[in-house]
């Protein structure tokens, strides 16, 4: 795989957690307020996140390497004039995008697809105008690397630490960084890397959207968790 081409991927657990409403409701509102202007997301999968985020921005281009998901897409987004979608690994699209093209970029689950994440950062950077921001929200904890982050491409999760200084040291500001769902790290390790499950059960998915989301995110909302299963940034373009 080349540096900077996300991992084709079938889409079945895009399947499955595209039903969980507290938890992406969760992700858009802590970035909302810096959603605008010309934004772009990357790995847009079958639209979950998309749909949340276009009212906020004059223009929206959704770029998702996987063709086969285009039947899947909301009508909402494909009949929206300002949404534009293309079927086209980042590898594909980054030749065709002009500097400073962007005011946001958004990357749900994505970056840790990238085996290059470096190069692919430093090339984002590129395409944000100045002051532009980059929305990023990863898997975290190493130690939860199991089967199933294989089984969907993932080269990596991620520290806290280590990304805030991987974007630093390409020229971002970090405006907000924080683990992220910390109840669901321990599912996590006993289901998918003790268990060694390879998919997403949707019954379950579905249970701890609607039964522990909800107190997560209020109790995460008052204080910071010191780990979590994800990481959520928000990074900003310092001018050259």
């Amino acid at each position: 795989m080349s540096s900077l081409t996300q991992s084709e991927y079938k889409g079945e657990d895009l399947e499955v957690l595209v039903d969980l409403p507290n938890y992406y409701d969760w992700i858009v509102d802590t970035f909302r307020m810096w959603i605008e202007g010309h934004t772009i997301e990357i790995g847009g999968g079958i639209g979950t996140i998309s749909k949340r985020i276009v009212e906020n921005v004059e223009r929206l281009d959704i770029l998702e390497p996987s063709s086969h998901l285009a039947d899947k897409f909301p009508q909402s987004l494909i009949n929206n004039l300002k949404v534009s979608i293309f079927f086209e690994t980042l590898e594909q699209r980054l030749p065709k995008m002009s500097k400073e093209t962007y005011d946001t970029i958004v990357m749900v689950n994505v970056l840790e697809h990238i085996e290059n994440d470096f190069s692919a950062v430093i090339n984002l950077r590129r395409i944000l105008k100045q002051r532009g921001h980059l929305l990023l929200f990863v898997p975290a904890l190493e130690f939860l690397f199991s089967k199933i982050d294989v089984q969907h491409g993932h080269f990596r999760r991620y520290h806290l630490g280590s990304l805030t200084k991987m974007l630093e040291d390409v020229g971002f500001q970090i405006l907000l960084k924080r683990y992220f769902d910390l109840a669901g790290v321990l599912p996590w390790w006993l289901i998918n890397k003790v268990g060694k499950r390879t998919n997403f059960d949707p019954r379950m998915m579905k249970i701890y959207d609607r039964y522990f989301i909800p107190v997560t995110r209020f109790i995460e909302k008052r204080i910071s968790p010191p780990f979590g299963k994800n990481i959520i940034i928000v990074a900003e373009k310092i001018p050259e």
